[in-house]
This record gives C-alpha cells, structure tokens and sequence, in this order.
C-alpha cells in the first residue's frame, strides 16, 4: 500500500487532530501496513512543544499517537477481513472506544518515533489493536486501543 491508510478517509471524515489530513495543526500520523505481516508501522518526531520535561516527550502526545494509530490500524484490518480496497464504500471509519496506556520508560525528544500496531481482534463493528512505542529501538510504550466502527450520529449530514 503506498498511501497511508489516512489518506483514504473521506475528507469529511478527515479532521482529526491526531491524524486528520484537513487538519494542519494536528500531527497529521500516517499509518501503513508493515509488508505482508499483520502489523501496522507509522512515524512520529515529536517536536519542542510535545515537551514535558527538558529532554523527554510528554506523555499525553505518546497516548496521541497510540490512539490515533489504532484507529487507523482498526480501519486497514476491518477493510482486509472485510476482503474490500481500502477506500471503497461505504468507508469504514473508526473511533476510539477505549484507549489504555502503559509508559515504560521515559521516551526521549528530538527522535523519530515508531509505532507498530497488530489487530488482535478484528469484528464488524469492533476492532482491539496492541501498539507498541520505540525510540531508537527501545519500547517506551505500550497501549490497547479498543476502536468501533463510527456512529452515524458523527457523522457529517450530506
């Protein structure tokens, strides 16, 4: 897959701080399939600002990034159980229905971040994704990111 799974979304459906598109404040993550295994990979520098102490990303941009990288792992696990193109329709739009975090070590500023995400339960309307958070190849997070399938009522009247 050469574009993200992001940049999929219907750009009604593109607004998210985390990894909306039409958002130019936000991070802006991308996440894509990791090869042919069943695993999801995205990138993330963290910049000055997601400083919580001199030298040390704060935590609330680390659980950002899980959340946000769930839901798109969410979205490219339920197309591919689904056996549909990503990006065809209707789009399959997920949320965050629960978000756990656990920091393991203190993740360092000024280096790229990677994200890996694995679907370990892939339903209809529900997907469980386990993200892991490495900076130069140490984890220093883990999370769970438990995704639904978008309610209508978020969705934007057309």
């Amino acid at each position: 897959m050469n574009k993200a799974v992001q940049d999929y979304y219907p750009d009604e459906l593109s607004h998210c701080y985390g990894c909306g598109r039409n958002n130019a404040a936000g991070h802006q993550i991308k996440t894509y399939w990791d090869g042919d295994k069943n695993e999801t990979v995205a990138h993330f520098t963290p910049l000055p600002e997601h400083t919580a102490i001199p030298g040390f990303v704060y935590g609330g941009l680390i659980a950002s990034l899980i959340d946000c990288h769930g839901t798109g792992t969410a979205a490219a696990a339920a197309y591919r159980a689904a056996g549909r193109e990503m990006g065809s329709l209707p789009p399959l739009r997920f949320v965050t229905g629960s978000l756990q975090v656990s920091y393991l070590a203190p993740t360092p500023l000024g280096v790229e971040l990677e994200l890996h995400g694995v679907p370990v339960e892939v339903k209809e309307k529900k997907v469980v994704v386990d993200i892991t958070v490495s900076a130069q190849g140490k984890v220093t997070a883990k999370g769970q990111v438990i995704a639904v399938r978008m309610p209508d009522s978020m969705k934007p009247a057309r």
